[in-house]
């Protein structure tokens, strides 16, 4: 199976991010998700199969899945050879762009992007379960005494962050939001963010998952708020299985959490570099992400 960790196209580059490999294509985007796996903020030195074509297709299916509900960025799926050598004709390149594409790539519409994570919390887990744990808050906000770890929030909680490039996300504060111009559109990133959360939520627990949490990011094209990036995949919310779930302890997740729980395993600290991932930890990861897919985006396929 072929792991693809880098790109190189004949093409100008946008942006290389953590996973995802973006190209300029004038008033569009090539979007390019590779399988490369950070924890930690930090890249591993090993991919995950399949891990790029996973996160590509479910942001694709929860595009137009919520279509209805806003705007977003996607034009096209680069899903066959025969949109691969549209794409290679319409740039004019004189030889074909490279078969990886198919599945992993999409074509989307430039946006200016709004520098925040929307968050939704809709269950007690991760800093949210520390922060509660010490304080009996959630960013900040009062909550009820007795919650326990993994429980349902009595309602699902719009908790923004900072997107910074130098530092690492923080909750976004007045400060930020007077900072960033965004006082007259937070009100419509936590409108639409509830909204996408509401309706994603409903359709996976009839697919047996519960959606703990999730972040979404905006842009604005054309004078209209649009979802960007991504939606809804292991790499931006949090997964759990119906039939394991119960609350008061942490929930194994459809994510990248055997990487995680096997570097915390090594004594690795953060000034040391991530040594290549073992065989069956990278067939653990390809196995929760393909199988959150399979049960949520291709479920109604």
């Amino acid at each position: 199976m072929n792991v693809i960790t880098e790109t190189h196209l004949p093409l100008p580059l946008f942006q290389r991010g953590k996973v995802r490999d973006v190209y300029d294509l004038g008033e569009e985007l090539l979007i390019v998700s590779t399988d490369r796996i950070s924890v930690f903020d930090i890249v591993t030195p090993s991919g995950v199969p399949d891990k790029g074509r996973v996160l590509n297709q479910m942001s694709a299916f929860w595009f137009k899945q919520t279509a209805g509900i806003i705007d977003n960025h996607m034009v096209a799926l680069v899903d066959d050879s025969a949109a691969v050598k549209r794409l290679t004709d319409r740039l004019g390149l004189s030889e074909s762009l490279p078969d990886y594409l198919i599945g992993r790539s999409m074509i989307a519409r430039k946006a200016q992007r709004i520098s925040v994570e929307c968050v939704i919390r809709g269950y007690l887990s991760g800093s949210a379960w520390g922060e509660y744990r010490q304080h009996g808050t959630i960013q900040g906000l009062p909550m009820p005494a007795g919650l326990k770890e993994s429980e349902e929030l009595p309602s699902p909680l719009f908790t923004p962050t900072t997107k910074g490039e130098t530092e690492h996300d923080r909750p976004l504060t007045e400060a930020d939001i007077d900072e960033l111009s965004l006082r007259d559109t937070m009100p419509a990133l936590q409108n639409a963010s509830m909204a996408l959360y509401t309706h994603a939520a409903a359709y996976a627990r009839q697919r047996g998952i519960i959606i703990a949490d999730t972040k979404f990011e905006f842009g604005w094209h054309n004078g209209t708020l649009i979802l960007i990036d991504e939606a809804l995949t292991p790499d931006s919310s949090r997964f759990w299985s119906m039939a394991t779930y119960a609350a008061g302890r942490a929930q194994p997740s459809f994510d990248k959490q055997p990487v995680r729980d096997w570097l915390i395993g090594t004594g690795w600290n953060d000034r040391l570099p991530i040594p290549p991932l073992p065989p069956n930890v990278i067939a653990e990861t390809t196995e929760r992400y393909t199988t959150v897919f399979r049960w949520l985006a291709q479920a109604s396929a």
